[in-house]
Parts: C-alpha cells; structure tokens; sequence
C-alpha cells in the first residue's frame, strides 16, 4: 500500500534564500562553459538577444508555473500533479508529468556526479602544479588516462556525492538554503577575481569582442533552435526541481518577480564565466572552439603555462565544482521528497536511500569510460545514453505537460489572483503560455529528434 506522509519538511525562511537556491539549481556547468561558447559561436550580442527573447516567452513562464503547481501541491512533484488535477476535476493520470520530472531529475544527477567528480578532482591536481609545463598532447593524455581509471573516477563520484547527500541530508533551511547562501555568493566572489585577472592578460578586450560584438550573419534556424533548447534547460526546467523548490514557498513570495531576478542571475552569471575564461584562452593562444574539451584540457594547459597558474586553476574548478554542487543538491531534492513522503523513513534516511541509489546508477556511468566502454544502449555508451534520454525526451516532455496543465486545466481566475497580473498582463500570460511556450517546447523536443 502506498503510503502518503503529510508534508513536513519546512519552508524556505527567506525570499533571498530561496532565490539563491533558485539560482544555483540553475547555475551549472553548462554555464561555465556551453553557454559563453554557444554566445561567441553564434553571433555574440545577436545570439543574446535572441536567447533573452527565448528566456522570456518560454523559460520564465515555464519556471513560474513549476512554482506555482509546487506551492499549491504542497507534495512530491507525483502527488501534486495527481491532487491538484483531481482537485480540478481532471484525471489523476497527470501524476505522469510528475513521474518524469522526478525520473529525469534521478538519472541526470547519476551522471551528472561523475562529471563533479572531475572537478574536484583537478582542484588538488592544479593546486599541486600537475599541469605544469604541460602541452596540448600531455594535457589531452592526462585526461584521457584519468577517464581509464575506473577507481579514481569511483573514488571522485564518491566524494562528489558525499557532499551533495551531507547538504540534502540537512533539510530544506538547514541544507539546501544555508549551502546556497554560502555557494553562491563565494561563486560570485571567486568569479569576479577571475574576471579581474583576465582582464590584466591584454585579451580581455578580444574575449569581449568574441562575446558581444554583433554578427547577424551566424543567426539561422540552427542558431535560434540552440538559444531556444539553452533558456529551456539553463533553468532546470522538466526536472521536477522548481516544482519541489515550489513545495516549500511560502504564499508571500512574488513569483513573477522572484523568476524574473533568478533569469537575470543566471544570465548574468555565464556572460561572467566567460569574461573570465576566455581572456585566458586567447592570451594563451588556445582554441575557444574546444566545447567540453576547454574544461578539462585546454584550461588546464593555459593554468599549467602561466605565472600564478596552480593558484588560478584552483581557484577555477573550486568554482566548478561550487557551480556543480549547488545544481546537485537541486536535483536530488525532488527525489528525496518522493522518499520521505511514500516511505516511513524521515529526511535523513531518505536522502541517503534516494543517495545511494543514484550513485550506483553513476558508478554504471562512469565505467562506460573504460571497463564498460563497449555497452551499448540504441548505440549510445551508458553515460550517452542518460544524456540523450533525459535532455531530448524526459526533460521537454515533462516542460510540456507543466505548461499545458497550468494554462489549460488550472483554474484561470485563481492563476490571475496569484500572480497579482492586471488585465493585459494576463491576456499576455494566457497568451504566452497557452500558445508560445508550448509551442517553443515541442520545437525543441522536435528539433533535438
């Protein structure tokens, strides 16, 4: 028999906590480097604009409505959808947009962890001056050879999960918001020194030019469909996070407001990353173009071959791995809650179940690298394959059925009231999210088939 607990898990104490927290689920890795690399290949200021008019008319009223369904649900993402639904008159079957919201959330953070793992890792290795004196090919070697190694790379997603179950552990208040408050702003100070050496390599000004000047020319349908996927994914949306996170608000937090501050948080956040990254990349000579190689190979060959390199790239995957740890705590969040509401266990045993289990499922990810490189799923090696599941089916899915529930099967007049619109603002919501948004999800779900 199913067993439902009543919600218990405390409320966010603050707005500022819960827009931090907001904020870091949304601030990843795709951050530090998808995203100021997506600007400079795309058009730089032009893909800006057009990632900014994709934020606003799919990701914003997506990210509200997940708060909105949480804080009315009270629950689990599966249950809210289910009562609320019920509540409204409507089959219980929406539980499914719950389910894989949470499902989705589950099998990112398992190899989502193997890649904070890495993180961690090259801060010791930096700061111990290993890339020193390297070139292109040993530093492409090094990390190759670290991918061969299954124990390290057991022992790195061991400690990384470590640290996300120890804040989860803790509770709302205890764990995710006072990690949050504490993570965000050091990853704000540590990305403002770097920002500041950058600019003393005499390639600040390229790396600006490179993100911000103009080009009309790179935008086409490929460009706009990328701009369009990123404002979709950058803000944790279809994963069950924000509708969890929504659980515990509190009915004096202005969501249209508070969304709007994390978008211009987020944003403002990864054009920083790569104010800071690439004055280093072209100083050095190196290759902007290197996409996830430019973490962990290009980065540590310029760190290794500069005055002060050990300290700077130190200093660069502690903010990596804060950028990563903040997005980890969100996405184990949901599926805690699932636990400890249809379980008997309390918050800790929850989190060390919902824990263990998405290390294992990490543990078959990272072995894919080298024991396991020849276990295929449709063609894809185990970590591919969770990638492709989650990012081009379970995530827009869920977008989709979150949209189409909160425009179309919630009741309008009580959506207005609590989103204190005026008349044309909630013509422009209805608008928005009964057309657009949906819209732009399946464009992005077709897109990425």
């Amino acid at each position: 028999m199913t067993m439902t607990k009543a919600h218990s898990h405390g409320q966010w104490t603050s707005r500022i906590g819960f827009m931090l927290a907001a904020t870091g689920s949304a601030v990843g890795l795709g951050n530090i480097w998808k995203f100021p690399y997506m600007i400079g290949q795309s058009g730089g200021a032009a893909f800006v604009l057009v990632y900014l008019l994709c934020i606003a008319l799919i990701g914003l009223p997506i990210l509200v409505a997940e708060w909105m369904i949480g804080r009315r649900g009270q629950k689990n993402p599966i249950n809210t959808m289910s009562e609320l639904a019920a509540g409204q008159g409507h089959s219980r079957n929406w539980a499914v947009v719950g389910l894989t919201g949470v499902l989705g959330a589950f099998l990112i953070l398992s190899f989502y962890s193997v890649i904070g793992g890495w993180a961690v890792s090259y801060i010791g290795e930096s700061a111990r001056g290993a890339f020193a004196g390297m070139d292109k090919a040993a530093a492409g070697a090094a990390f190759s050879a670290f991918l061969g190694d299954a124990g390290s790379l057991l022992t790195w997603h061991s400690v990384f999960m470590l640290l996300t179950v120890g804040v989860v552990a803790m509770g709302v208040a205890g764990g995710l918001e006072r990690a949050s408050k504490f993570m965000m702003p050091a990853l704000g100070i540590l990305l403002l020194v770097l920002v500041g050496y950058g600019m003393t390599t005499g390639s600040f000004g390229q790396a600006a030019a490179y993100l911000f000047n103009p080009d009309w020319s790179k935008l086409n349908g490929g460009v706009v469909m990328a701009a369009l996927g990123h404002a979709f994914f950058t803000l944790s949306l279809g994963m069950g996070i924000m509708m969890a996170y929504g659980s515990y608000l509190g009915e004096d937090v202005d969501l249209l407001r508070t969304a709007r501050t994390v978008v211009i948080m987020d944003t403002v956040i990864a054009i920083a990353a790569g104010l800071a990254i690439f004055p280093i990349v072209f100083a050095n000579g190196l290759d902007p173009a290197a996409g996830p190689g430019l973490i962990f190979v290009t980065l540590p060959l310029a760190f290794g071959n500069m005055a002060g390199g050990a300290v700077l790239g130190a200093m660069f995957f502690l903010l990596l791995t804060f950028a990563a740890l903040t997005s980890s705590i969100s996405l184990l969040e949901p599926v805690v809650e699932l636990v400890e509401e249809r379980t008997p266990l309390g918050r800790v045993g929850a989190t060390v179940i919902a824990g263990l289990a998405t290390w294992a499922l990490g543990i078959a990810a990272l072995l894919s690298f080298n024991m396991w490189a020849d276990v295929t799923l449709l063609g894809l090696n185990i970590f591919d394959f969770l990638d492709q599941l989650t990012s081009k089916f379970l995530l827009p899915l869920t977008g989709l059925g979150v949209i189409v529930f909160a425009a179309w099967r919630l009741e309008q007049d009580s959506v207005r009231r609590e989103l204190k619109l005026s008349d044309g603002g909630f013509a422009l919501w209805r608008i928005v999210t009964r057309f657009i948004a949906p819209i732009g999800v399946l464009a992005v779900f077709v897109g990425n088939l």
